[in-house]
């Protein structure tokens, strides 16, 4: 029995991500399948959206105590992701805007949402876990949603003109949505370093529980993600399309992250950093910003990368993934 335990509990550790995944397909379907549920929909909706942040709260609280300030430094690799990120999003913009009746335009906004979206707040787990550098993932993350916040004011205007939705009133929708589950963590996490040194050595002792938060917190996004896909209301061809433009973003974005780390010797940290997407927030820059049928690009990138990342932490139990050296890039 002891033994049936221990496979079953090595099974459930291995494959959390892709059993969180099918947990929260699986919950919104069932849920949709029983029409005695729906009248509690609104409030399970209402508990969803309020659970989800307090989780990736304190997922980024556990994941910042393991990270001192002064490893948070800036490296080559960002600004190269700053700029594929930022130009490819200017680019697509500016060709969507100059021929807007374009062929598959549903497929490039798709991939335009994907590409600007910003990396997610839990990429620092998975990429700690495969072995990368948790800091300068971290920092980039920091890095990606700042310039987020100035380019979509700035360029999204192009393609769909918000009426009454000035740049700063845009910019600081943006940061209100940011700074709440990105920054406030980090500063209360080295409060807790400096301020109560045996309170933080306590949460040392369970960092390791953010991967299992995450998980959770991974389960609610596929939930919300299934609902936004379900509720769409576009065609079997339409879906396939915006599909198509996410898949495509994911995998582009997986190697060219890759690729430009292997150059500085961080091809696991750059990889997930451009890679791995804060896809909940994704969805509602579609929603607010864009086209409510294109958020749900958002919904489908949140499979494909998820889906990648069970992949790779896979190859990285049975030896296939080396991780990076520690630390990573020495230079500035």
């Amino acid at each position: 029995m002891s033994a049936y335990r221990y496979s079953l509990g090595k099974f459930i550790k291995d494959w959390m991500l892709i059993i969180s995944m099918v947990s929260g397909v699986a919950a919104y379907l069932i849920y949709r399948s029983i029409p005695a549920l729906h009248p509690a929909g609104p409030v399970l909706l209402s508990l969803c959206k309020s659970i989800q942040p307090m989780l990736l709260f304190a997922m980024l609280f556990l994941s910042f105590c393991k990270i001192e300030p002064r490893q948070m430094r800036l490296h080559r690799w960002m600004g190269w992701l700053l700029l594929l990120q930022g130009g490819l999003f200017t680019a697509l913009a500016f060709l969507i805007a100059s021929f807007p009746g374009i062929q598959l335009r549903y497929a490039l906004e798709a991939f335009m949402l994907c590409i600007i979206c910003p990396t997610a707040t839990a990429c620092a787990v998975v990429t700690g876990k495969l072995g990368g550098n948790m800091a300068g993932v971290v920092t980039y993350t920091v890095l990606i949603n700042l310039l987020v916040s100035v380019m979509v004011p700035l360029t999204v205007p192009l393609i769909h003109p918000i009426e009454g939705m000035s740049f700063w009133k845009s910019f600081l929708l943006i940061i209100s949505k940011v700074f709440p589950l990105l920054i406030l963590p980090c500063l209360a996490a080295w409060a807790v370093r400096y301020l109560l040194p045996g309170i933080h050595a306590w949460f040392l002792r369970y960092s390791s529980a953010s991967f299992s938060i995450w998980a959770v917190s991974l389960g609610l996004a596929i939930l919300m993600s299934t609902r936004a896909i379900v509720h769409s209301g576009g065609s079997m061809w339409l879906l396939l399309e915006i599909a198509g433009g996410s898949l495509l973003a994911c995998i582009l974005q997986f190697a060219s992250g890759r690729m430009i780390g292997a150059r500085y010797g961080c091809p696991i940290s750059a990889g997930q950093a451009l890679g791995q997407k804060n896809t909940v927030f994704g969805i509602w820059l579609g929603y607010t910003f864009l086209n409510p049928v294109i958020s749900i690009a958002g919904g489908f990138y949140s499979i494909w990368h998820n889906v990648f990342n069970t992949w790779q932490l896979y190859r990285k139990r049975i030896g296939k993934l080396k991780g990076e050296q520690t630390p990573i890039a020495g230079e500035p």
